[in-house]
């Protein structure tokens, strides 16, 4: 745990350093500080510093700031799962096969190397992917207003990404499902904007920042499953009524304390649950007030 936190406070340092493009020595000093701290697969996820290092990389045009990146990024590819190194022991076998079988050299050695090419492809691609560029005004513009929603307050969240870059891939998941910017895809980019900026519902938005929750995975869950724990739990209760009372098809509808009147403050209301809209969405709640006869739609 105090490795991670080691980690996270690294890479506060150095991401201000690559935002602000500040000099190169203090960005040694802090690489290596990481090269000397026991940095395993699970810190190596949950802080992304790989993506970090590699920002500092492309950045640098120090050769030596240059070869400690690319040496902890080789370091940590290890760790990859699929990526460990043969032991000693075993290449020293490999050897004595060769030599018993000298008429089949070069089969071995091609088929060693071809291994060896579909390892590396394999872990490169286990690594962070940078979004792509674009030029596209819709796009463009997508990416702005997810960014703003996924900064909030603009408070800082302690472990939390880069809500730039997050919006990024977020935006670049939905167009690759979409493949164009046509309504089906303004609409998605919509949705993910009203839920992350809800006020009532922050936990969305510090799960996305934080990494429990992944762009790919935001891009495609559907309205419930953004819901607030609040929300949720209304709509269970409904559910359970419904099934108890056995009334949700009927003229009556359903009776719950749950809901409070506006307009005369009493908890004595009736609901009937409608599928308005498509499929993929949520059902319409219309609620009557039994004591004024008021009648408002809950969403």
């Amino acid at each position: 745990m105090d490795c991670e936190k080691d980690v996270l406070r690294i890479q506060k340092k150095l991401d201000k350093i690559v935002k602000e493009e500040l000099g190169q020595d203090e960005a040694l000093d802090y690489l290596k500080a990481l090269k000397d701290l026991p940095i395993n697969l699970a810190v190596l996820t949950s802080t992304r510093i790989g993506m970090t290092v590699n920002a500092i990389r492309k950045k640098s045009e120090n050769d030596e700031v240059n070869n400690l990146t690319k040496a902890l990024i080789k370091k940590w590819k290890k760790l990859l799962p699929g990526s460990a190194t043969p032991k000693e022991g075993t290449k020293e076998e490999g050897k004595v096969s060769e030599k018993t079988k000298e008429p089949s050299k070069e089969t071995p050695s091609k088929e060693s190397s071809k291994d060896k090419k579909g390892s590396s492809s394999s872990v490169q691609s286990s690594f962070p992917a940078l979004p792509s560029t674009t030029t596209d005004s819709v796009r463009l513009k997508c990416r702005e207003m997810l960014c703003a929603a996924i900064k909030g307050d603009g408070v800082a969240v302690d472990g939390g990404g880069d809500p730039e870059y997050l919006a990024q891939m977020l935006e670049e998941c939905i167009y690759k499902e979409f493949r164009n910017t046509d309504m089906k895809y303004k609409n998605r980019v919509r949705s993910r904007v009203s839920n992350l900026k809800d006020a009532r519902n922050p936990n969305l938005r510090l799960n996305f920042l934080c990494g429990q929750v992944s762009p790919a995975r935001l891009s495609n869950m559907t309205s419930e499953e953004m819901a607030s724990d609040e929300m949720k739990n209304i709509r269970q209760k409904f559910t359970k009524e419904s099934i108890n009372d056995a009334q949700l098809a009927t003229v009556q509808g359903t009776q719950t304390d749950l809901l409070k009147c506006g307009k005369c403050g009493k908890r004595n209301c009736t609901y009937n649950q409608v599928q308005t809209r498509s499929a993929d969405e949520p059902m319409t709640t219309f609620v009557l007030c039994n004591a004024c006869g008021n009648r408002w739609k809950f969403c």
